[in-house]
Protein backbone atom coordinates (compact mmCIF):
# COMPACT_ATOMS: atom_id res chain seq x y z
CA UNK A 1 0.00 0.00 0.00
CA UNK A 2 1.54 3.34 -0.86
CA UNK A 3 0.92 6.50 1.29
CA UNK A 4 -0.06 9.78 0.36
CA UNK A 5 2.24 11.84 2.17
CA UNK A 6 1.41 15.90 2.36
CA UNK A 7 4.04 18.85 3.06
CA UNK A 8 4.22 22.22 2.40
CA UNK A 9 5.71 21.52 -0.79
CA UNK A 10 2.77 19.41 -2.22
CA UNK A 11 1.71 15.96 -2.07
CA UNK A 12 3.30 12.47 -3.13
CA UNK A 13 1.73 9.55 -3.83
CA UNK A 14 4.73 6.25 -5.21
CA UNK A 15 6.59 8.34 -7.88
CA UNK A 16 4.51 11.27 -8.62
CA UNK A 17 4.50 14.60 -7.06
CA UNK A 18 1.03 16.48 -6.58
CA UNK A 19 0.52 20.25 -6.12
CA UNK A 20 -1.97 20.43 -3.10
CA UNK A 21 -3.10 23.32 -0.94
CA UNK A 22 -3.19 22.69 3.42
CA UNK A 23 -4.93 25.05 5.41
CA UNK A 24 -4.01 28.52 5.89
CA UNK A 25 -2.66 28.09 9.55
CA UNK A 26 -0.14 25.75 8.22
CA UNK A 27 0.41 22.14 9.73
CA UNK A 28 0.50 21.89 13.28
CA UNK A 29 -0.16 19.10 16.03
CA UNK A 30 -2.28 20.94 17.94
CA UNK A 31 -4.96 21.00 15.79
CA UNK A 32 -8.71 22.77 17.27
CA UNK A 33 -11.69 23.70 15.47
CA UNK A 34 -11.71 26.82 14.13
CA UNK A 35 -7.74 27.14 13.55
CA UNK A 36 -7.39 26.59 10.24
CA UNK A 37 -4.76 24.03 10.19
CA UNK A 38 -4.08 20.71 8.39
CA UNK A 39 -3.43 18.01 11.63
CA UNK A 40 0.04 16.64 11.14
CA UNK A 41 0.16 12.45 11.83
CA UNK A 42 -0.78 9.72 10.11
CA UNK A 43 -4.67 9.32 8.97
CA UNK A 44 -6.90 6.61 7.39
CA UNK A 45 -8.85 7.00 4.47
CA UNK A 46 -12.40 6.60 5.96
CA UNK A 47 -14.76 7.34 3.30
CA UNK A 48 -15.65 8.75 -0.36
CA UNK A 49 -18.49 10.94 -0.94
CA UNK A 50 -19.63 12.82 -4.12
CA UNK A 51 -22.18 14.97 -5.62
CA UNK A 52 -24.36 12.40 -7.85
CA UNK A 53 -25.96 16.16 -10.23
CA UNK A 54 -22.18 17.02 -11.13
CA UNK A 55 -20.15 13.99 -10.82
CA UNK A 56 -21.21 10.43 -12.78
CA UNK A 57 -20.53 7.15 -11.19
CA UNK A 58 -18.49 6.20 -14.08
CA UNK A 59 -15.95 8.35 -12.71
CA UNK A 60 -15.34 6.80 -9.54
CA UNK A 61 -14.73 3.97 -7.52
CA UNK A 62 -17.63 1.44 -6.59
CA UNK A 63 -17.30 2.33 -2.89
CA UNK A 64 -17.95 5.79 -3.43
CA UNK A 65 -21.46 7.51 -1.36
CA UNK A 66 -23.35 9.81 -2.73
CA UNK A 67 -24.87 12.34 -0.80
CA UNK A 68 -27.63 14.95 -1.49
CA UNK A 69 -28.63 18.33 -0.65
CA UNK A 70 -30.09 17.64 2.89
CA UNK A 71 -26.40 16.37 3.70
CA UNK A 72 -24.46 18.44 6.51
CA UNK A 73 -21.00 18.22 8.68
CA UNK A 74 -21.30 18.98 11.81
CA UNK A 75 -18.94 21.44 13.06
CA UNK A 76 -20.12 22.32 16.41
CA UNK A 77 -18.47 20.97 19.17
CA UNK A 78 -21.85 21.50 21.48
CA UNK A 79 -23.07 18.71 19.24
CA UNK A 80 -23.63 14.91 20.27
CA UNK A 81 -23.37 14.27 16.54
CA UNK A 82 -19.64 16.35 16.42
CA UNK A 83 -17.49 15.59 13.33
CA UNK A 84 -20.14 13.50 11.53
CA UNK A 85 -22.16 13.66 8.65
CA UNK A 86 -25.86 14.92 9.64
CA UNK A 87 -29.20 15.85 7.96
CA UNK A 88 -31.14 19.22 7.79
CA UNK A 89 -32.88 20.45 9.33
CA UNK A 90 -29.85 20.64 11.98
CA UNK A 91 -29.93 23.06 14.65
CA UNK A 92 -26.15 23.27 15.51
CA UNK A 93 -23.38 25.04 13.67
CA UNK A 94 -22.51 22.95 10.36
CA UNK A 95 -20.84 22.66 6.48
CA UNK A 96 -23.53 22.44 3.71
CA UNK A 97 -22.09 19.63 1.62
CA UNK A 98 -24.02 20.16 -1.62
CA UNK A 99 -22.11 23.53 -1.94
CA UNK A 100 -22.50 26.31 -5.12
CA UNK A 101 -18.58 26.07 -5.96
CA UNK A 102 -17.37 22.49 -6.62
CA UNK A 103 -15.43 22.27 -3.34
CA UNK A 104 -17.25 19.26 -2.26
CA UNK A 105 -17.87 17.41 -5.55
CA UNK A 106 -15.71 15.00 -4.47
CA UNK A 107 -14.93 14.16 -0.96
CA UNK A 108 -12.37 11.77 0.83
CA UNK A 109 -13.59 11.79 4.41
CA UNK A 110 -10.57 11.00 6.58
CA UNK A 111 -10.59 9.48 10.27
CA UNK A 112 -9.19 12.52 11.98
CA UNK A 113 -11.16 12.57 15.33
CA UNK A 114 -13.49 10.22 14.10
CA UNK A 115 -15.33 8.10 14.52
CA UNK A 116 -15.44 9.21 18.15
CA UNK A 117 -14.50 13.02 18.36
CA UNK A 118 -13.29 14.84 21.22
CA UNK A 119 -15.34 18.08 21.07
CA UNK A 120 -13.23 21.29 19.99
CA UNK A 121 -9.89 19.18 18.52
CA UNK A 122 -11.39 19.72 14.79
CA UNK A 123 -13.74 18.28 12.23
CA UNK A 124 -13.74 17.64 8.78
CA UNK A 125 -10.44 17.16 7.42
CA UNK A 126 -10.97 16.06 3.97
CA UNK A 127 -9.27 15.74 0.74
CA UNK A 128 -11.57 17.83 -2.08
CA UNK A 129 -11.00 19.88 -4.74
CA UNK A 130 -8.90 23.69 -4.40
CA UNK A 131 -10.21 26.53 -5.29
CA UNK A 132 -7.35 27.74 -7.22
CA UNK A 133 -3.99 26.18 -7.18
CA UNK A 134 -2.31 26.34 -3.76
CA UNK A 135 -4.74 28.49 -2.54
CA UNK A 136 -5.38 27.85 1.31
CA UNK A 137 -8.45 25.34 3.02
CA UNK A 138 -9.60 25.90 6.27
CA UNK A 139 -7.56 23.19 7.53
CA UNK A 140 -8.34 20.23 4.63
CA UNK A 141 -5.80 18.89 1.94
CA UNK A 142 -7.16 20.05 -1.55
CA UNK A 143 -6.19 19.16 -5.09
CA UNK A 144 -7.42 20.09 -8.80
CA UNK A 145 -10.67 18.15 -9.82
CA UNK A 146 -7.99 16.08 -12.20
CA UNK A 147 -5.55 15.11 -9.15
CA UNK A 148 -8.58 14.15 -6.82
CA UNK A 149 -9.79 12.20 -8.87
CA UNK A 150 -6.61 9.94 -10.20
CA UNK A 151 -6.30 9.77 -6.56
CA UNK A 152 -9.87 8.43 -5.73
CA UNK A 153 -8.98 5.38 -8.09
CA UNK A 154 -6.14 4.72 -5.90
CA UNK A 155 -6.62 5.27 -2.53
CA UNK A 156 -8.84 2.87 -0.77
CA UNK A 157 -10.30 2.84 3.32
CA UNK A 158 -7.47 1.28 4.17
CA UNK A 159 -5.07 4.18 2.62
CA UNK A 160 -3.05 5.93 4.92
CA UNK A 161 -2.58 10.63 4.70
CA UNK A 162 0.60 10.94 5.93
CA UNK A 163 0.79 14.85 6.94
CA UNK A 164 4.62 16.23 7.52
Amino acid sequence: MTDLVVTHQGARFGRRFLPCSIGRGGITHEKREGDGATPRGTHRIAGLLYRPDRVATSELPDWAQPFGPSDLWSDDPRDVDYNQLVRAPHRYGHERLSRADPLYDVILLTDWNWPEAVPGRGSAIFLHTWRRPRHPTAGCVAFSRTDLLWLAHRLTPESRLVVR
